[in-house]
């Protein structure tokens, strides 16, 4: 009917009250008698038969919203920030260059190229309010800048941003950086197709143990699982005990279909090793195992030509060089070690065994980016 109106068709109403008991209602209740034409009844049946109003509502515009809801944010920046700080914000904003609001750290990217722009198209910033109005600068963005401003990031603070960036690409898991700086030794691991090398070295960067096994049986036939396991178990048998144990990642791309089986074989030994390396993961959760960017080593080395890296074989030769000529070489190769470690060397040159090269670039590059945190 378009109303919501109940009518009683009885001489007397009855009000329900809290109180007394009536059959068929549910509660507990206490009924008055009440005449029709009483004012209480009249009101009640008003307020029950009101239709709905069909009068437009009145309708805020959004963009007056907006503006009112950017007003009360200007103003709130200019309760937090005194007059004095306000000024010294304005004048980076509207002098900086681009490179000098990179410096912040919530500034660099699009926010500092959108700084610029605003600033080219509408003249300086007058307020830190119009700073809101640069695209990707909400209040609670611009409240974090002015902070930012007023407070730069220390030099040591930066270092250790860049760092912690390097590290993310570089190492996979990630790792605190306390276990790194404690670390006393490491086996580096680096396999191919048809074998697998590894690198012992210490923090002195002293080689405490360098060798190769080859696993020729790995990719004949169907990728068995027992296969693998007895390969790779066998060959770790081999390797000493480590704090860590690093891999080679290699990127291969999967588009290549060509390149299929070698990446599934990749995938099988990186799992395997992952897997029978980190024997203490269950217990404490701590990963002994991690994988280092095989790209991030070469251009530790400078060994990359566009995206291809080539061979370490030279370099390898010119550490082993060192290590006898040098009073303090950047590799120590044990004096009892040295010239089985040159033997082998010279037994590989023709196999172009370069697992066996990469794997001690690898160690070197492991300590020198991720331990000591710094170029050589």
């Amino acid at each position: 009917m378009g109303t919501r109106c109940f009518t009683w068709r009885m001489s007397v109403h009855c009000l329900l009250v809290a109180g007394g008991s009536v059959p068929g209602i549910l509660g507990r209740w206490r009924c008055f008698p009440v005449p029709l034409g009483s004012s209480l009844v009249q009101g009640l049946h008003n307020s029950c038969c009101r239709k709905k109003s069909t009068a437009p509502k009145k309708i805020i515009p959004s963009v007056a919203l907006c503006d009112e809801n950017t007003k009360k944010s200007g103003n709130a920046l200019d309760k937090l920030f005194s007059s004095e700080q306000q000024a010294s914000i304005l004048q980076v904003l509207n002098t900086a260059s681009n490179k000098e609001l990179e410096a912040f750290k919530l500034l660099r990217g699009r926010k500092s190229i959108n700084i610029i722009e605003h600033r080219e198209k509408f003249g300086p910033f007058q307020n830190l309010e119009s700073l809101m109005n640069v695209p990707l600068f909400q209040y609670k963005t611009t409240i974090q800048v002015c902070n930012s401003i007023l407070c730069p990031e220390t030099e040591g603070e930066k270092r250790k941003f860049q760092d912690n960036r390097l590290l993310r690409k570089l190492i996979k898991p990630e790792i605190k950086r306390e276990r790194l700086k404690a670390v006393n030794s490491i086996v580096s691991i680096v396999f191919g197709t048809r074998r697998i090398a590894w690198a012992h070295l210490d923090r002195k960067l002293a080689v405490l143990d360098w060798q190769q096994s080859e696993c020729c049986q790995l990719m004949k036939g169907t990728y068995l699982s027992s296969i693998y396991l007895q390969e790779i178990s066998s060959v770790i048998s081999k390797m000493p005990n480590a704090d860590l144990y690093v891999l080679e990642k290699i990127g291969l791309s999967i588009q290549n279909s060509s390149r299929f089986p070698v990446l599934l074989h990749f995938h099988i030994m990186e799992a395997m090793l992952y897997a029978l390396l980190n024997k203490t993961f269950v217990q404490d959760g701590q990963h002994r195992v991690l994988s280092m960017n095989r790209n991030g080593v070469g251009k530790h080395f400078e060994l990359m030509i566009g995206d291809t890296r080539t061979s370490g074989k030279e370099l390898v030769k010119q550490f082993l060089s060192e290590s006898v000529l040098k009073e303090e070489p950047r590799v120590v190769f044990p004096s009892e070690k040295i010239v089985r470690y040159r033997q082998m060397f010279s037994s590989t040159e023709e196999q172009r065994a370069e697992e066996l090269y990469d794997s001690l670039l690898q160690a070197i590059a492991f300590y020198e980016l991720a331990v000591f945190g710094t170029e050589p």
